[in-house]
């Protein structure tokens, strides 16, 4: 198996060039920095502060909580996977045995 080569490119984000670096196409980093710059912008726009640090904070808090629910999500949905296959197991083992 091959290791992927670190990548250089630029993204912008609120008006603002970031050289980045990554393990993937710079597609997947113009993506990711594109989601950044939206959710910066949807900040700006309920707030009356021009404070770009309090503005990425605020983002960052935003993208964290989409996040922390996505993940919650999964993992419940783990669980009921997990109570299915194990349902399901039982009865195979229930259906070979009588």
């Amino acid at each position: 198996m091959s290791a992927k080569s670190s990548m250089r490119t630029e993204v912008e984000i609120f008006g603002t060039l970031y050289p980045v670096r990554g393990h993937d196409d710079s597609g997947y980093l113009q993506e990711l920095a594109a989601l950044v710059d939206q959710k910066m912008r949807e900040v700006a726009a309920q707030l009356s502060t021009v404070d770009t640090s309090r503005i990425a904070i605020l983002a960052a808090l935003n993208l964290s909580d989409e996040l922390y629910q996505c993940r919650r999500g999964l993992e419940g949905e783990r669980a009921r996977i997990k109570e299915k296959v194990a349902a399901l197991a039982d009865r195979l083992s229930e259906a070979m045995d009588g």
